[in-house]
């Protein structure tokens, strides 16, 4: 771990599982309360310094890109190793971590606002929150932590992170890199399970939670959170739902629709979870689909040419096996894959499914998975309340021959992004909404869009100072 700019090991440690073989790949010390302490002790006193020189944040900042752009195949081949993706992706998300770094370290927080009223003037500007406390996931382990610490740090916050522990290898590697450059303390890495988490957020030295995870473990941070009087940033799961109009050509659509839920295993919050189809094309939807899924090339992501690897974790594995099993007992269609490869590691047959009751699990539920229930709809207004009657769609999609319609069928969608004839595909010139388990706020009225993406994370671990100057008559 890294605590207060020095390395740290702990008493007890625990095993990291390559998904691809089940094989132990490493171990990873495992928190303890002293050590905790250590880490939010350091964070503090690093908080005044670090805070109050935006120059020497900009430097560093842009430094900490370097480096691990320069460490990016070690960062990717472990990455790839801990999590199952391939590594061309695993490479991909290290130097997209290591770029955004750098674009923070060049962005400018918005300027003060000021306000003169009866004889007064009112300045306002924006100051960290103190120090963060971090949680990250296993799909996404840098590009999640990046998401975290950079907009927190750029913003003079400290922080004390914590990766998933069925991904922390990579996240200790980067806390190592990132420390040649940082002050002590600034960031610190600890790794630990569920109970660091928790006495993370109970801690009373963070004043802020970022967490990404479930929307279950969600719930009870906010819960631990909220008592103790600290402002909160989660993100949790999402059902996007896709649905296609009836004048689209299935098998020009297939190949984005495919990625669009099935990249990185369908373990991505906005993966497209549910697609809706029109009876009159609904068979060929079905069959384009699971076309391209018997097609794809499942493997070790170490080797050449794979294109989807195993699942993070077990209990990941299993869920997605469950709620398969359970839509095939209630009717479901396999079009294709439907079962564990029992011969290796945490693979799942990419699966698409027909003939799924509205009401199965698959449908209403995350499968955060590859396996894609299909299904058919007979009314276009049917099938758009379909797709909103979900309590945590972050995004969705329409697909079709005619974009304008598409887009008429898109306003009708309450989804915090909506896509036509694509899926997941941000722009830095566009906003981002939130609910309750997204992470960004919309744009308000004036606000400058061409770097909304880059400055808004930083406002969202910023806190408001106001002061009010008494004029002399």
């Amino acid at each position: 771990m890294t605590i207060d700019g020095e390395l740290c090991s702990a008493v007890a440690a625990f095993d990291v599982e390559d998904p691809a073989t089940g094989a132990v790949l490493g171990r990873a010390p495992d928190c303890t309360p002293e050590l905790l302490d250590r880490a939010m002790s350091a964070a503090q006193r690093a908080l005044q310094t670090w805070s109050g020189d935006p120059r020497l944040r900009r430097q560093a900042l842009d430094e900490c890109g370097v480096r691990l752009r320069a460490a990016a195949d070690e960062l990717a081949w472990l990455l790839t190793s801990e999590q199952g993706k391939p590594l061309t992706e695993a490479r991909r998300e290290v130097l997209g971590t290591a770029r955004r770094f750098r674009l923070f370290a060049r962005g400018e927080s918005p300027q003060a606002a000021t306000e003169r009223v009866a004889g007064s003037l009112t300045e306002a500007w924006l100051r960290p929150k103190g120090v963060v406390a971090a949680i990250t996931a296993a799909n996404y382990p840098l590009w999640i932590a990046l998401w975290k610490v950079g907009p927190a740090l750029t913003a003079g916050n400290t922080v004390v992170l914590k990766p998933s522990p069925f991904t922390p290898l990579a996240t200790l590697r980067f806390g190592q890199i990132l420390n040649e450059v940082l002050p002590p303390g600034v960031l610190n890495v600890v790794t630990g399970g569920a109970e660091l988490g928790r006495r993370m957020v109970a801690h009373p030295v963070p004043r802020h939670i970022a967490f990404t995870g479930s929307v279950e473990t969600g719930s009870e941070v906010a819960g631990i959170a909220t008592a103790g009087l600290k402002t909160t940033a989660l993100e949790l799961g999402g059902n996007d739902a896709a649905i296609i109009l009836d004048d689209a050509v299935p098998e020009e659509i297939t190949e984005d629709l495919f990625w669009a839920a099935f990249k990185n295993n369908g373990q991505i919050c906005t993966a497209v979870k549910r697609v809706y189809a029109p009876a009159r094309l609904y068979d060929r939807v079905v069959e384009a689909l699971a076309a391209r899924a018997k097609a794809a090339v499942v493997g070790d992501g170490r080797r050449p040419g794979v294109e989807l690897g195993p699942l993070s974790n077990r209990g990941q594995h299993d869920r997605v096996a469950a709620l398969v099993r359970d839509a095939l007992e209630r009717g479901a269609r396999a079009a294709a894959g439907g079962l564990p490869d029992p011969d290796r590691g945490l693979f799942y047959e990419p699966t698409v499914l027909s003939g799924v009751p509205a009401h199965a699990p698959i449908v209403s539920q995350e499968q955060f998975g590859p396996a894609l229930p299909v299904l058919r709809y007979d009314d276009l207004d049917e099938a758009v309340a379909a797709a909103n009657a979900s309590s945590f769609q972050l995004g969705a999609s329409v697909w079709s021959s005619d974009p304008q319609r598409a887009a008429g069928t898109a306003r009708r969608l309450a989804a915090d992004a909506v896509w036509v004839n694509g899926h997941r595909t941000h722009s830095a010139k566009e906003p981002v909404g939130r609910t309750a388990t997204g992470t960004a706020a919309p744009a308000r009225p004036g606000f400058d869009l061409i770097h909304y993406l880059d400055v808004q994370p930083v406002l969202d671990y910023s806190s408001l100072g106001v002061i009010h100057h008494a004029e002399p008559a």
